[in-house]
């Protein structure tokens, strides 16, 4: 009834017709399109973020175009909503007449929903307490479980005491003289699990039979370790330390007894099983250290004696190579046997270092005692022997190492470090560094160059100087077999560079200050200032020696002594090298340089007569010139005379003589250029204030100023004279070699005082 008495909604209106669409909706973009950028699906993905959204649209799209784009999607979504609940709004408003008896559904269902969750309480309730009881029985199995295993471990470690004990004291019945060699009294009782002197009576050697058991103890003491470690802080553990401490001792006893006998007798097997034993027992320290002092050290204390004052007990100084010889026989001799031993392949005895902690061990600690003052580097030469004495010896040792991995563990023991860090190497280096660069820097102080005398030169191709000379023996000091380390070669080749560039200085500030005119703000620069012409052709001619010697022989040389590097260190070396080489014949140009300034000086004295060509012609009635002025030879006389000379003629080569010829034509041909320029231009200045000055004179008087005067002037009569002078000058270069229409300076000097129908053409 409540149904029928429920108002029925009236039915909804039918939509309104379609509007007709225009032509712009027809032909263009809808009027509802939004631009490319804008995409409406970007809003319904479910981690869309707004403000990350603006963000990245804000970077191409205004703010007011996104901000109406938004407000239209916003009416868009509006409009559709309202379009939707219209659409179904008799559905929505019929929905309130379907719900009828809703409360009374809701009773009868909560009562058998009530009961379910009673019964799953009570449930849970019954599992908890299950898995309480369950837990706590697994916990008090894992107790007695633990319990269990700890006096298993109890009674483990027990009976190996036990046994161990009763192991060692089976040792002491072993009769002393079993290391006299076999016994056979058959009447000895049984020994020890399955060991009865029957294999004695059977050939078994006695020695061998008592190491096969301290092998067996020593593997039952490594089990014993091994439970006392899970087991340190019991009591019952505690209890039984004193024994367990009793224990190792009486076995370490019996075990180097048993060592010593084995190696006095060289009983292989006995020793092997006592390295096997050491080793079981992680004690290889103690096996090292026995044979050392049973062994080795008797062998090392006759080949180099001590006394209590670390007194040489031999007449050979601190010389080892001998001692290592003798030291590497008594090696080959005495221990040889156990190293052979130590590497048998399979075993496990490669955890023994005897060639370091035993050997070389004592070989260092006898040269601190015996030699000490091998080590020392005050003595260069005879440290350096010694040192590669050393690395040989090291080497030897190497030798019996059965594997690159014995070798790296050799060079990783602590001995071996040590015995290294006694070479410094690093104080060996500077000592030499002093005495090499010392004995350049000596050379290079003198006052003066120093001339090697021609005695003690080969021939012309030697070195002439004594500061280049010993450039190239200390050169070839640093990489002699009896100076250089080949572990510094990199300091070697540092050293020899900085030699070169001392050298280069050297000569440098010598040039600067013989340029300057003073050698006081430079010191051992003095013998520049001194210096004649000719002493620079030494100069000259060592450079180009030193350059060839540095780029052929002696890199050469380098390279071989350290040819054992890779391509790119050798790379890297020879052009160092020869960058070395580069810097010294680059100082070539500048000492042919100063050659030329200095043979232009002395020429520029003779052409400063050309100032009494003025005083010759001025306000005088002398005719023209018809000959060149005396001092004309004597220009190029110092040029020639320095050419001709016999260091010149011997030293120098030909493509040097030639240029420096050219060089010091075209400064010389400049300074004469110059100089009787200003002689022509103060000369026609001169003349012209004369000729304005009689002018003047001759209008005062009332005489015509028109009248030409047809004599011939001072000015071209000084033109004349330079102009036969350097007529001479071009012949006398001629006659050196020098063709003077090829110097600029020539032409224009020409140019300057040649007669006006002469100047197109240079003739002398």
């Amino acid at each position: 009834m409540t149904d029928l008495e429920s108002p029925v909604p009236p039915p909804p209106a039918p939509p309104p017709p379609p509007a007709p669409r225009s032509a712009t909706d027809l032909f263009g973009d809808p009027i509802d399109a939004h631009p490319l950028w804008f995409k409406q699906s970007s809003f319904l993905q479910p981690n869309f973020d707004s403000e990350a959204y603006i963000a990245d649209l804000r970077t191409f799209v205004p703010f007011d175009t996104l901000r109406s784009e938004l407000q239209s999607h916003l009416a868009s979504l509006k409009q559709e909503l309202v379009e939707l609940i219209n659409r179904d709004y008799a559905d929505f408003v019929s929905l309130s007449t379907k719900l009828v008896d809703v409360d009374a559904a809701i009773v009868r269902m909560r009562a058998p929903l009530t009961e379910i969750r009673e019964k799953i309480l009570v449930f849970r309730g019954a599992v908890e307490g299950s898995l309480v009881a369950m837990q706590s029985g697994l916990r008090q199995r894992a107790e007695a479980s633990a319990a269990r295993e700890v006096l298993e471990l109890l009674l483990d470690t027990f009976h190996v005491v036990s046994k161990v004990e009763k192991l060692i004291k089976e040792l002491p019945s072993v009769p002393a003289d079993w290391s006299n060699g076999d016994v056979d009294t058959p009447e000895k009782n049984h020994l020890s699990d399955g060991i009865s002197l029957q294999h004695v009576e059977n050939g078994t050697n006695l020695r061998e039979t008592q190491s096969m058991l301290l092998e067996r103890i020593a593997s039952e003491m490594n089990r014993l370790k091994f439970y006392m470690t899970h087991a340190k802080d019991l009591p019952f553990i505690e209890n039984m330390e004193k024994r367990i401490q009793n224990i190792s001792l009486s076995l370490d006893a019996s075990l180097q007894h048993c060592f010593v006998d084995g190696l006095g007798h060289r009983d292989a097997n006995a020793i092997y099983n006592c390295l096997r034993a050491y080793a079981a027992i992680d004690n290889m320290r103690s096996a090292e250290e026995i044979f050392r002092s049973t062994v080795v050290a008797p062998l090392i204390q006759k080949i180099i004696p001590h006394s209590s004052l670390g007194g040489v007990g031999g007449a050979s100084g601190d010389d080892l190579a001998e001692d290592y010889e003798q030291i590497k026989h008594s090696i080959e001799r005495d221990c040889k046997f156990l190293l052979e031993i130590s590497s048998t392949a399979n075993s496990g005895l490669h955890v023994f270092s005897f060639l370091a902690n035993s050997i070389l061990k004592e070989v260092l600690s006898a040269i601190q005692k015996g030699k000490p003052g091998a080590f020392s580097p005050g003595r260069p030469t005879e440290f350096l022997k010694n040192y590669k004495s050393s690395l040989d010896f090291l080497a030897h040792l190497e030798g019996y190492c059965p594997s690159r991995y014995a070798v790296n563990k050799f060079r990783a023991e602590a001995v071996y470090i040590e015995f290294m860090k006694q070479w410094n190497i690093g104080v060996y280096f500077s000592l030499r560094f002093q005495e090499i660069a010392g004995a350049l820097d000596s050379a290079l102080t003198g006052a003066n160059l120093v001339p090697i005398q021609a005695s003690e030169r080969g021939n012309s191709q030697d070195l002439t100087l004594k500061q280049s000379v010993t450039l190239l023996e200390c050169l070839r000091s640093c990489w002699r077999e009896d100076v250089v380390v080949l572990s510094c070669s990199d300091k070697f080749l540092r050293l020899s560079l900085k030699l070169v560039s001392r050298y280069c200085s050297w000569l440098s500030a010598g040039l600067a200050a013989r340029k300057a005119g003073n050698a006081g703000f430079t010191p051992g620069s003095d013998w520049a200032i001194s210096a004649a012409p000719d002493d620079f052709v030494y100069v000259i001619h060592d450079l180009n020696c030193l350059v060839s010697e540095i780029s052929r022989g002696f890199l050469g040389h380098v390279v071989k002594m350290i040819s054992a590097c890779s391509t790119e260190v050798l790379d890297l070396v020879k052009q160092s090298i020869l960058q070395g080489g580069k810097s010294l014949k680059d100082l070539i140009p500048v000492v042919m340089k100063s050659i030329i300034e200095t043979v232009v000086e002395k020429s520029v004295e003779d052409l400063r007569q050309l100032k009494g060509i003025t005083a010759t012609y001025r306000m005088t009635n002398k005719p023209l010139p018809v000959r060149h002025s005396p001092y004309v030879s004597g220009v190029l006389r110092p040029l020639k005379t320095f050419l001709d000379g016999e260091r010149a003629a011997t030293y120098l080569t030909e493509e040097i003589r030639d240029e420096l010829l050219q060089g010091a034509a075209a400064e010389i041909t400049g300074r004469y250029n110059e100089l009787a320029s200003d002689l022509v231009s103060v000369a026609r200045k001169t003349e012209s204030s004369l000729q304005r000055i009689r002018q003047g004179a001759q209008r005062r008087a009332g005489a015509s100023s028109d009248v030409s005067d047809h004599n011939v002037s001072d000015t071209d009569k000084i033109c004349m004279q330079l102009f036969l002078d350097i007529q001479e000058y071009g012949r006398n270069l001629l006659a050196l070699g020098v063709k003077a229409a090829n110097i600029p300076a020539y032409c224009a000097l020409w140019q300057c005082v040649a007669p006006a129908d002469r100047q197109s053409l240079i003739s002398f």
